[in-house]
């Protein structure tokens, strides 16, 4: 009787839990735009206004950063790690436990863009990472040379090197007043649930032996 409570229990009250991997080159904005999505979200639960994220206060990330969301249907863990090339080395260690991608690109910085390209090719081309839903936040859309979205997925050359069978979706955003990271990341918990749902019938995300964390 007890475990027909619970399973009762479990379907009623139970969030689904997903692992989220933050790449991209450093520079790109990956940890400010995990300080906003924590403030936007949270916030967005308690009713009160936008958050406003001063320029310079966000220092770059040397080896992992981890934040946790809380929705209403859904606990998100996000693993954001340093883009330093001596620091890519340990990104490998995360592919099988990660349930999306989100890669951010500085899409004011054409230096970068090379390195920003060949590094996402990288990414696509792991087998770990084969069918996880891709985010991509062209960021830094306050800057006046920044490409739009859609010049940035032609510049990266996404048509050529990702699966059409794969979710992707590339968003331009603002991390300093989180301009376009709500709408990314509620149609990022939308695929991973229903990737989930039509693997097994029901939420069933990878099962992972990491530890959960709460700031």
């Amino acid at each position: 009787m007890f475990g027909l409570f619970y399973g009762f229990w479990q379907l009623l009250f139970r969030k689904d839990e997903y692992n989220i991997l933050i790449l991209g080159v450093d520079g790109a904005g990956k940890t400010s735009v995990l300080t906003t999505m924590k403030q936007l979200l949270g916030r967005r639960q308690s009713g009160a206004g936008p958050p406003l994220l001063q320029e310079g206060r966000t220092l770059p990330t040397v080896g992992l950063n981890i934040g946790t969301i809380q929705l209403s249907s859904a606990r998100l863990t996000f693993w954001d790690l340093g883009g330093q090339k001596s620091l890519r080395s340990i990104w490998e260690k995360y592919f099988a436990e990660a349930h999306a991608l989100l890669y951010v690109i500085d899409s004011a910085d054409d230096a970068r863009f090379d390195d920003a390209r060949l590094t996402l090719q990288g990414l696509l081309s792991h087998p770990d990472l084969e069918g996880v839903p891709l985010l991509l936040f062209a960021n830094k859309q306050d800057i006046h040379a920044a490409l739009s979205p859609g010049e940035l997925e032609t510049r990266l050359g996404l048509q050529q090197v990702y699966s059409s069978s794969q979710p992707r979706l590339v968003v331009g955003t603002r991390a300093l007043d989180g301009v376009g990271i709500e709408e990314g990341v509620m149609w990022l918990v939308d695929r991973m649930q229903a990737s989930s749902r039509h693997a097994s019938g029901a939420p069933t995300p990878k099962g992972s032996s990491w530890p959960n964390y709460d700031d």
